[in-house]
Formats: C-alpha cells, sequence, structure tokens
C-alpha cells in the first residue's frame, strides 16, 4: 500500500468535501410529492413496501419547505404552472426536479392550448422519466440517475 495508509490508525477514512457532501445528499432525497394525474398513482405505489424508497434513502415529504427533490407526475395545465413554480420556489437549495410520465414530460397526448407541453418550461428538470405511465421501477431508476447526477457535482467552486 502507499504512504497515506499507514501513516493513520485505524478507522481514519480519507476523502474529499465534495465526496461527503454529495454522498450525504444523494443518500437523504427527500421529495415533494406533486401528483397532478394517474402517474401519481404509480409514485405513491413506489412508496409501499413493494419498492420500498426508504432504502434508498427516499422519504415523501408533504411541504416543500422540506424537501430537495419534486417529483412532478402527471399533466401540468397553464392554470397549474403558477402554483408548481410557486412550490419549486419555496423549496431550499440545492433542489432537483423529476418529470414522471410523457404528460410531465412533453405534454403527453394533450397537445391543447390549456396543457404546458413539458414542464421544463416552468422549471429545471434534472432527470424526465418516461411512459404512461411508468412504472414504479422507471421511477426508481430515474432515484438513482438522480442521485449519480448528485454525486459528481461540485460543492466547491473552484
Amino acid at each position: 500500500m502507499g504512504i497515506v495508509e499507514h501513516r493513520f490508525g485505524e478507522n481514519v477514512l480519507t476523502t474529499s468535501i465534495d465526496n461527503l457532501v454529495n454522498w450525504a445528499r444523494k443518500s437523504a432525497l427527500w421529495p415533494m410529492t406533486f401528483g397532478l394525474a394517474c402517474c401519481a398513482i404509480e409514485m405513491m405505489a413506489s412508496g409501499a413496501a413493494r419498492y420500498d424508497f426508504d432504502r434508498f434513502g427516499v422519504i415523501f415529504r408533504a411541504t416543500p419547505r422540506q424537501s430537495d427533490v419534486m417529483i412532478v407526475a402527471g399533466t401540468v395545465t397553464k392554470k397549474m404552472a403558477s402554483v408548481l413554480r410557486k412550490v419549486y420556489d419555496q423549496m431550499p437549495e440545492p433542489r432537483w426536479v423529476i418529470a414522471m410520465g410523457s404528460c410531465a414530460t412533453s405534454g403527453g397526448a394533450f397537445k391543447t392550448y390549456s396543457v404546458i407541453q413539458g414542464v421544463d418550461k416552468i422549471v429545471p428538470v434534472d432527470v424526465f422519466v418516461p411512459g404512461c405511465p411508468p412504472r414504479p421501477e422507471a421511477l426508481m431508476y430515474g432515484v438513482l440517475k438522480l442521485q449519480e447526477k448528485i454525486q459528481q457535482e461540485k460543492f466547491l467552486r473552484k
């Protein structure tokens, strides 16, 4: 081994601040549930015993002030867009967004004047989960991709 391993005693871990902070952030995601349509049923199923998001550190919250991830599940209408933005603005930094379902990602089958053609026109989206409605496994994959993205972030800007 190298010099560093023999210099410190047992039970000493060396890492960077970036790795430590990002590990803590990705291991304790608290999503704000913003269910608007049928995708919300699949999102609720993902928190149930069969899929158990708790094992990934994902604990659903009902208030934006305690959340760091917003899962937008369903059709976003123009009437709901201002509410979505207000809830997003109430979330503390750092915050991430997952767009769940084809309605949230691209407007779905509703090419009408009242449906927003993608939630990324209102808030910045980090992960898109396609499907109509996407299965809980797809949402789980989206959460794992978000955790990978969080792990790559830089805490201290250089």
